[in-house]
């Protein structure tokens, strides 16, 4: 939870405890001092501060651009180096003033000028060979800042660099899968979590997603749906894990990570249904099942496994049983085997169990997230059966109504079985 936004909730919570009595004005007292002080947040003056920055640093972008052949090779550097040089200047003395936001931007701006600095240097020097080459010295030089000023704004910069890096190395090699990237996004991570960033770790989380799709469609036949499931896997159970830590910044970072791995979990699990019947069509051939990408997912449906034995909680036992069945639904299904055998039942039934196991997770452990993206998985799922192209429709109507069935009969007992509270 964002940290203003639980102030208010805890002080609200607060006055209504000292109004019932379960606190007296001393405890209510010592609870607030020991609460640090709050940040400055983003006022309407940051807002065009912000604003104003940001067409500056375009100003200064485009004037370079627009008289770069008339500038001497020396000139056209300094004035880089100048706009990089006044820009973290700028950043210090904001940062000294207490600034944070300003700061911020500033050390943004300089890793943006750094990136157009390389672009103009190299087009100046005819370095265009390796374009790759420029966005992966971008990407550590915008990590360096990042690192070195606390800034957001410099990570995002160096994620983004980093993405299109690993990307196009992965389309021109064939790099599958991208080590290097993942070494850089773990650096990115290691910040996330020394700066006990959410910020930063929404960015962490994001920047995981484009690699694990770029590397499943580079593949030179099938299996893409598998290798997403894998990732997907590898990320809820990696974010469960985290947030099974005794550490308190580790448990903010893994609740993020995790919400990722449960959207994308259930993206997958409609996909998965989706290429079953050619839905949706990915490239034909025997489905490769790498093993690096097995590895991933068996890592994460065993961290996932792992953290409810730690936490003793169901419900994170129940995702890991969601990531196993959704592992299980990609690896069974090949795109050969579909054209002789007819409707993939059992696809279709294991992805519905594995998000109705994603929502009760998520009931059982209050994370909404999951919850939320198990809805999203059952809707998808559902909508991938109904809509398909090809097999019987009024099969799937039959298929669709009996696990209706077999779901409101399970209800009933589990309703009868459980404890309820009604009042």
């Amino acid at each position: 939870m964002f940290e203003r936004a639980y102030r208010q909730r805890l002080e609200a919570d607060l006055a209504r405890w000292e109004a019932d009595g379960v606190i007296t004005p001393t405890d209510l007292a010592g609870i607030r001092s020991t609460l640090p002080p709050l940040s400055p947040g983003v006022n309407i003056p940051v807002v065009v501060s912000i604003v104003g920055g940001l067409l500056i640093a375009a100003a200064f972008l485009a004037f370079v651009a627009a008289h770069w052949a008339e500038l001497a090779r020396l000139s056209r550097f300094a004035i880089l180096a100048a706009g990089i040089v006044v820009a973290n200047g700028f950043a210090a003395s904001f940062a000294r003033a207490g600034r944070t936001v300003l700061a911020d931007l500033c050390a943004t701006v300089g890793s943006i000028i750094f990136g157009a600095g390389i672009a103009l240097v190299g087009q100046m020097y005819n370095l265009g060979g390796d374009f790759a080459g420029g966005m992966l010295l971008w990407a550590s030089g915008a990590l360096a800042a990042a690192a070195l000023t606390d800034s957001r704004g410099a990570l995002a910069v160096a994620l983004t660099a980093g993405v299109i890096w690993s990307t196009m190395r992965i389309y021109d090699a064939h790099d599958l899968p991208h080590l290097p990237f993942v070494a850089f996004w773990l650096i990115a991570g290691g910040l996330a979590l020394t700066w006990k960033s959410r910020v930063a770790a929404h960015l962490v989380a994001l920047a995981s997603i484009p690699w694990w799709i770029t590397t499943a469609l580079q593949l030179d036949v099938g299996g893409v749906s598998f290798v997403l499931a894998d990732g997907a896997a590898l990320l809820l159970g990696g974010g469960l894990a985290l947030a099974a830590a005794p550490w308190q910044r580790a448990r903010d970072a893994g609740a993020i990570l995790e919400a990722y791995g449960a959207f994308s979990l259930a993206i997958v699990a409609a996909l998965v249904v989706a290429t079953s019947h050619d839905f949706v069509e990915f490239p034909a051939g025997v489905a490769s099942h790498p093993v690096w990408a097995s590895a991933c997912g068996v890592a994460g449906a065993i961290l996932a496994f792992g953290a409810a034995a730690m936490t003793r909680r169901v419900g994170t036992a129940l995702a890991g049983v969601a990531i196993g069945l959704v592992l299980i639904g990609a690896a069974v299904w090949t795109p050969p085997a579909q054209s002789q055998a007819g409707e993939p039942w059992l696809v279709y039934a294991i992805e519905l169990c594995a998000m109705l196991c994603l929502v009760a997770s998520g009931i059982l452990d209050g994370a909404r997230p999951r919850i939320i993206a198990g809805w999203i998985g059952i809707a998808g799922v559902i909508a991938s059966i109904t809509w398909a192209v090809q097999g019987s429709l009024l099969r799937r109507s039959a298929f669709l109504a009996v696990a209706g069935a077999v779901a409101v009969a399970l209800a009933a007992v589990l309703n009868r079985l459980l404890p309820r509270n009604d009042k």
